[in-house]
């Protein structure tokens, strides 16, 4: 997703996830080591043993898939296993019922039941990732750091919100006309040099991001007409903040989503994750200003300042400056 190079949890990727490699020999020479090498370094980096970690992963898939509609024979096979009683009997002991039972249990709220207990925190994330979580913990919702991100992704939301509901008032050839050529603001999201490709590519970064981070599959980009992405808006938003609100609330902002399906395998902590999309989203916000500004709509400068007192005076019930009665 960021094109970044190889991190230090390839090998441990290679060992887990790779299909290919179904024991500990295939393992190690995936990891060009010998046996013994490759599995005291394992062990020594996760305090699990390599074959241990991956029966264990994949069975956190294989509960995944079972809850998401497979069947006990495909999932079983899909795991490694030889035989479906195998499975079944292996599937039991971790998680106290039979495979057959999954689909009627409910997914915790954070939406992780799946996972069984680990020393090193390393789980399986669909569709095809691992998780990471910090050991050393995050911060919680009432330290001061809580309350700022908070109300950066509060702002974040209701500014781009307010920008959405300007643009669906402009007339097609001002929102889709050339302002900035050649402008690029990261290189895998493509041009933006209309109003319609920068909200576009606001709206989709949040899409994509959370997809990874809820274990959604990854969502199909649709038009970047004003009222379609205002549709996609209104859903979206909401579940990005809870998706934020539930890092915060699991102090996992060292937690980290491992993104299998990249070439080589990449690694995002949770609150790195978030600081980017907080990042480009404000730098987006500002070039649709400028644009807008452009196409002769009068616009405000998106002053986190101006809008928290707006917020306030709102909840306070006053009324807005200039209006009496």
């Amino acid at each position: 997703m960021t094109g970044s190079g190889r991190d230090r949890l390839r090998e441990l990727l290679d060992a887990v996830l790779d299909e290919d490699h179904a024991n500990l020999d295939d393992m190690a020479r995936g990891a060009f080591a010998s046996q013994w090498h490759f599995s005291r370094q394992f062990s020594l980096g996760t305090g699990e043993s390599p074959v241990a970690l991956r029966r264990r992963v994949m069975l956190e898939r294989a509960a995944w898939q079972l809850r998401d509609g497979r069947g006990v024979t495909e999932t079983a096979f899909a795991a490694g296993y030889n035989s479906v009683e195998g499975f079944s009997r292996a599937f039991s002991r971790a998680y106290g019922y039979p495979p057959s039972a999954t689909g009627g249990r409910a997914l915790a709220p954070s939406g992780y039941s799946h996972w069984l207990p680990a020393p090193n925190g390393v789980h399986f994330h669909p569709p095809m990732h691992l998780w990471v979580e910090d050991g050393a913990g995050g911060y919680g919702r009432s330290s001061a750091a809580g309350q700022v991100t908070a109300q950066m992704v509060h702002h974040d939301l209701d500014d781009t919100w307010a920008l959405l509901n300007v643009a669906c008032d402009l007339a097609a050839d001002d929102y889709e006309r050339v302002r900035l050529p050649g402008l690029v603001v990261l290189a895998w999201d493509g041009p933006e040099e209309s109003i319609a490709q920068v909200l576009g590519n606001l709206v989709w970064s949040k899409q994509i991001w959370l997809a990874s981070m809820i274990g959604a599959d990854e969502p199909v980009r649709s038009g970047n007409d004003a009222a379609s992405l205002c549709k996609q808006f209104d859903v979206i938003a909401p579940q990005w903040a809870e998706a934020v609100r539930d890092i915060d609330r699991r102090n996992a902002w060292g937690d980290r989503l491992i993104d299998a399906l990249c070439d080589p395998p990449e690694s995002f902590v949770l609150g790195g994750v978030v600081s980017h999309v907080l990042t480009f989203s404000a730098h987006r916000r500002q070039l649709v200003r400028h644009m807008l500004r452009a196409a002769g709509r009068s616009i405000d400068n998106g002053d986190p300042l101006e809008w928290q007192r707006g917020a306030s005076s709102h909840m306070l019930g006053d009324e807005p400056e200039g209006n009496s009665t």
